[in-house]
């Protein structure tokens, strides 16, 4: 299989469904054992991820992907090629990308002259996660899980992502009082109410705040619930609110100035994630985008709106960034990547894994080795 055929073979299993997921780690895991790759399976808190490693050496390089993708129709799940595009659903977020990972790793333990370093890649089934408690990658990393330098496949541009926003997922309890629906000015509309909160919020000064690779924060409302009948006025909704906040920024501060909107409404985390920051001038992201830049003349360090597994590296003191290959539409109804661009990104990490040796000679300057 070349970098599209194995995309599309990916992109064809709804891996929303845990069914689904199953069945990928199955191929993915059978597929590196046969390209000559070393391949553990674990089972954590009845999650499977996969860890196939090549090489041997003093450093250690983590390549990571995710299977799991956010819900789609069925029919993005039929992978289908449009001129320069690849579109389905998953395909740049981040199967393109995983399906090139894993033709690097394929090419590093089939090459003649084996990598000087150890390659390793992680692939788990739940970053797209969006619920309390721990995800595999956090669990690996609790449990040991360590490298010099990590490289996340997410969806970059062929950009090298060192900056990320915060995460702070919230629930709003909002209170309302109940009412005929004939005669609603008799009661207050919770559902109207948490609209007006998520409006309210849009506008508090942090929301307004901006930094150097950042234009603003984001505010989205991604769930609402509320009312049990049509001709009743609603007297209780939930709201789920997704914020990233900029790297400068903090979240307790965050927290206070919604919290400060009404005192009625019950503000609950469901998930907090730290921004990320790795300098631009740390040796491996140096070398990194010299890869990239023989493939893609635009390739920059740059801030990422969206956030990562990275953090969890980054929390234990490993440097971890963003990088993936070109497309666009992640999580909408035209997700795409560039066919192009997945030949790129292979080649690309297969001489990042190559050059590594010489740019980790220095002595890394404590000051720009990543972290919180």
């Amino acid at each position: 299989m070349d970098e599209v055929q194995l995309a599309e073979r990916l992109i064809a299993y709804d891996t929303s469904r845990r069914s689904g997921i199953g069945l990928a780690t199955d191929f993915v895991a059978g597929w590196l054992e046969a390209s000559g790759a070393e391949v553990r399976r674990l089972s954590l808190e009845g999650r499977q991820c996969l860890i196939a490693g090549v090489g041997a050496g003093e450093r250690t390089i983590l390549l990571h992907g995710h299977l799991d993708v956010v819900p789609g129709h069925p029919r993005q799940f039929v992978p289908r090629r449009a001129g320069p595009k690849l579109i389905g659903r998953g395909a740049y977020d981040m199967k393109g990308a995983l399906g090139a990972m894993m033709l690097a790793v394929a090419d590093l333990a089939q090459s003649d002259s084996p990598p000087e370093v150890r390659v390793e890649l992680v692939v788990v089934p739940d970053e797209e996660r969006a619920e309390p408690g721990a995800n595999c990658t956090e669990m690996l990393v609790a449990e040991g899980l360590r490298g010099d330098f990590v490289v996340c496949g997410e969806p970059t541009e062929f950009q090298v992502g060192v900056q990320a926003k915060g995460v702070l997922m919230l629930r709003a309890e909002v209170p309302g009082r109940a009412a005929h629906g004939s005669t609603p000015w008799l009661g207050e509309n919770a559902i109207l109410k948490a609209v007006r909160l998520y409006e309210t919020i849009e506008r508090l000064p942090f929301a307004r705040e901006s930094s150097e690779l950042f234009d603003r924060p984001s505010v989205n409302l991604g769930r609402l619930s509320g009312g049990d009948a049509i001709n009743k006025v609603p007297d209780a909704c939930r709201a789920d609110i997704d914020i990233r906040y900029l790297p400068e920024q903090r979240p307790q501060e965050i927290l206070d100035e919604i919290r400060g909107i009404d005192s009625d409404v019950a503000i609950e985390i469901l998930i907090e994630r730290p921004p990320a920051y790795v300098s631009p001038r740390h040796p491996m992201v140096e070398s990194l985008l010299d890869a990239a830049g023989r493939y893609e003349p635009t390739a920059a360090a740059v801030g990422r709106d969206g956030a990562s597994d990275a953090v969890a590296f980054l929390a234990v003191g490993v440097p971890a960034v963003e990088f993936g290959p070109c497309g666009g539409g992640h999580h909408g109804p035209d997700e795409h990547v560039d066919l192009e661009s997945l030949g790129h990104y292979r080649r690309a990490l297969v001489d990042f894994v190559r050059q590594v040796p010489a740019s980790v000679g220095r002595e890394a300057d404590p000051n720009i080795a990543g972290g919180q």
